[in-house]
């Protein structure tokens, strides 16, 4: 078990840490309050782990699932594929009540390591109020997907204070495989320190505010931050670093959900901004007049923090492994932006 005692700006900060958590104390002079958090790594991802695959949304091709598994058996992975990849209930991986007791499944068996989502779609949030966040306090594991997961990445976080990891779906690996997705996703959860998440040139990072911020990462799925302002679940962005990508959406109403997002407040107090990959943005007939750039500028240009844009991270095809909740740094420059991950987020 480790100790430190910090003093900053006025506060004193007790932290307390061993393998399996953080927990900080926080006494706020000014505002005479006592704040905790904590915060649980899951166990660092070996060699031939078993993987559990779920479908906490809709459900994957049979070839594609198939094939993502030949990619993860090759890598030396055994996988072990829950009830729902086989369910079908229209869209989505069986019902609501099948699709959270597989998941609370895999997080029950002591010989699952990680587990991994099939894919995104629709459908997560019928499910994040059928899970046990107790249970899943009690058995810390990696729990990693996008999009539509984005829900279940941030109420994991938020409600077990397990750290999720926002990274490559087996709807990834079944489309095609990438060195940089199999290279980030075992260089973040094998825990190795000092990570700098850079971007590719076939998809190259932007540096639209230059500087360096430093903060836990929140966010995710653009559709899906939204989906939780005003609720009890909505992200406490304060002292954060924000990721925010989406896919799909016209450029108005791309702007429309950035300006939601800015006059709820959750932009008021967050340290640096990561915009992923935009893909799929379309236009109208009369042309919008900006793009996703611009329009982040337009918004968060004032915010005098550093922000990146086309990270690669979202719908591409390029998908970097990238924890939630944890603390990483962005470094925002013309050369090479790209993400730190100080700390490993795995023990």
């Amino acid at each position: 078990m480790k100790l430190e005692h910090l003093v900053s700006d006025g506060n004193v900060i007790l932290k307390v840490q061993d393998n399996h958590c953080k927990c900080i104390f926080q006494y706020e002079t000014e505002r005479e309050s006592i704040q905790m958090t904590e915060q649980i790594k899951p166990r660092k991802l070996k060699e031939g782990a078993r993987l559990g695959i779920v479908n906490p949304a809709y459900w994957l091709e049979e070839e594609r699932l198939q094939r993502a598994v030949e990619v993860f058996n090759g890598q030396g992975y055994e996988l072990v594929l829950g009830r729902s990849t086989a369910l079908k209930e229209h869209q989505c991986a069986g019902s609501p009540a099948e699709r959270a007791e597989d998941i609370m499944a895999m997080f029950g068996d002591p010989s699952i390591e990680a587990i991994i989502c099939a894919r995104g779609g629709y459908g997560g949030n019928r499910v994040l109020p059928l899970l046990d966040y107790d249970l899943i306090r009690a058995n810390p594991k990696i729990f990693m997907g996008f999009s539509d997961i984005t829900g279940l990445l941030t109420s994991i976080s938020q409600k077990s204070g397990l750290i999720t990891f926002h990274g490559p779906m087996l709807t990834t690996f079944g489309k095609q495989t990438l060195q940089y997705n199999l290279d980030t996703f075992q260089q973040v959860l094998s825990g190795q320190e000092n990570i700098r998440v850079m971007s590719t040139p076939q998809c190259p990072a932007r540096c639209l505010a230059p500087g360096i911020a430093r903060g836990p990462l929140w966010g995710g799925n653009l559709t899906l931050v939204i989906e939780r302002l005003g609720t009890a679940d909505q992200l406490d962005t304060t002292g954060c670093i924000l990721l925010l990508e989406d896919i799909d959406e016209k450029l108005y109403a791309f702007e429309r959900m950035m300006l939601h997002l800015k006059n709820s407040g959750s932009l008021d107090q967050i340290k640096g901004l990561v915009i992923g990959e935009m893909l799929e943005m379309g236009d109208s007939k009369t042309p919008f007049g900006k793009t996703t750039d611009e329009i982040v500028l337009d918004v968060c240009g004032d915010l005098g923090i550093p922000i990146i844009s086309n990270f690669p991270c979202g719908h591409g095809d390029y998908q970097a492994t990238l924890p939630i909740s944890h603390e990483v740094e962005i470094h925002a420059d013309e050369i090479n932006p790209h993400i730190l991950i100080p700390e490993s987020p795995v023990c």
